[in-house]
């Protein structure tokens, strides 16, 4: 697949107020409204960084709009946000892959390293949809699926936490306890760590916390049938499913 590139941007008649940022050669139109203005070609360079999956573009784009006095709120939630969109669409679509998903996310956690602490300096605080408590069970090393959900959930408005890997059954239940969490999500890459999940579903229920923390698992062996036998909350077979499902158990 070839992969657009964000230099390549389609003519369309100047809009009123064209200025160029000085020593970068590119042209910024903008429309006015009142006393508020958004650069169109500014955001619409936000989502294609996402769609290329660009950290380094996502990252001077940033800089960018904050240099420029875009709301930082304004530029994750209208620029770069739609690119994580539109990357889940063509992934669903089979028209991108794996690989182009994990990049995404990473260009959108670049994104938002750099306008998270200016989102909270202006008082802005984008919307929390709630917390997550992440991890792949005790006996399993493996992340890199983990980490993408987690990514992603955080692109999507979730406060997440993640515990890495290898993490015990207990561990789960006591952060979750801790910080008051809305859902535990629990990874296991392996067939024989997957009875590891059944043990923190037990795990939360000792504590007290079911059925008010959600539990959701995943993982290449995993299946809706073993989320319903050990009574989790659901299953996400991939990363856009999983923030799907994670919307979904927070507004139960």
């Amino acid at each position: 697949m070839v992969r657009p590139d964000w230099r390549r941007e389609p003519y369309s008649p100047p809009l009123r107020n064209d200025r160029s940022l000085h020593g970068t050669g590119v042209e910024f139109r903008s429309i006015w409204q009142g006393e508020d203005f958004m650069d169109t070609s500014l955001l619409q360079l936000m989502k294609q960084s996402i769609i290329d999956g660009d950290p380094d573009k996502a990252k001077e784009l940033s800089l960018r709009a904050l240099s420029e006095g875009m709301n930082p709120l304004d530029a994750v939630n209208q620029g770069f946000v739609p690119g994580l969109n539109a990357v889940g669409e063509q992934f669903e679509q089979g028209e991108m892959f794996l690989p182009d998903l994990v990049l995404a996310g990473e260009a959108m956690k670049t994104a938002t390293v750099v306008l998270g602490p200016e989102i909270q300096k202006a008082g802005n605080a984008r919307q929390t949809l709630g917390k997550v408590v992440l991890g792949t069970v005790k006996g399993d090393i493996h992340e890199i699926g983990k980490t993408l959900v987690g990514t992603m959930l955080e692109a999507s408005g979730f406060e997440v936490v993640d515990l890495g890997v290898d993490v015990p059954f207990e561990e789960f239940a006591l952060k979750a306890k801790e910080l008051q969490a809305d859902i535990v999500g629990v990874s296991a890459l392996l067939t024989t760590t997957m009875a590891g999940q059944k043990n923190v579903v037990a795990a939360l229920e000792q504590q007290g916390l079911r059925p008010r923390v959600k539990i959701m698992v995943g993982g290449a062996p995993v299946t809706q049938s073993w989320a319903d036998e050990i009574g989790a909350d659901g299953y996400g077979k991939d990363a856009l499913a999983a923030v799907a499902l994670a919307k979904r158990l927070v507004t139960r």
